[in-house]
């Protein structure tokens, strides 16, 4: 009967000290997923605006903001606008209140480079997005990503918050200054946080 007793007593023990590595293992393996979960966390900032229409045209729509992993992703969906090219810029003010739109001042440019392409070696506005196509019904979608814009930071050569978003009537044409003679200002969003 003591040696049964005693087997039990030790089965106790092996079960006893099973469990707690068991469960010293799991605590661990939990750690590790809680600390990969950390890692993978990703701070989105995301803002939308409705674009007004200016300068007497129906152009309407969307400018949504998006940033991530150090990028700013620019998504505009727009309407009302003549079939053809149009020039998109981000200018210095978000103030569309006057009619055409110029409340907006003029091209953001905290760099203080010459009006060119997004991207030229000889330098650009940190507003000159560029021009995009507008189809027959006069719809247009514009996407644009870069790394030199941020959402609310503290870098003002970066923030594009207090900021304004124009749709020009033209085509920008990326070399008359300061802002590429793309015509009137037919739809205007303040990006303000």
């Amino acid at each position: 009967m003591k040696k049964i007793h005693a087997i039990a007593m030790g089965l106790v023990l092996i079960g006893a000290i099973s469990c707690k590595q068991v469960k010293k293992e799991a605590d661990t393996v939990s750690e590790e997923v809680v600390e990969e979960v950390k890692k993978e966390v990703v701070a989105v900032k995301t803002i939308t605006f409705s674009m007004e229409p200016k300068s007497d045209s129906n152009v309407s729509g969307e400018v949504t903001f998006t940033e991530e992993n150090g990028n700013v992703i620019m998504k505009a969906t727009l309407s009302g606008l003549t079939e053809g090219e149009h020039a998109i810029h981000i200018h210095e003010k978000a103030d569309c209140s006057s009619a055409d739109g110029k409340s907006t001042g003029g091209h953001w440019n905290p760099t203080f480079q010459p009006h060119a392409k997004w991207g030229d070696d000889g330098g650009y506005h940190k507003g000159d997005i560029g021009n995009f196509v507008a189809d027959a019904e006069g719809n247009a979608t514009v996407d644009f990503a870069t790394s030199e814009w941020c959402i609310g930071c503290d870098d003002e050569t970066k923030n594009i918050v207090g900021k304004a978003v124009i749709v020009h009537q033209g085509v920008d044409d990326f070399t008359s200054q300061p802002s590429g003679a793309a015509g009137a200002r037919v739809a205007c969003t303040g990006i303000i946080q």
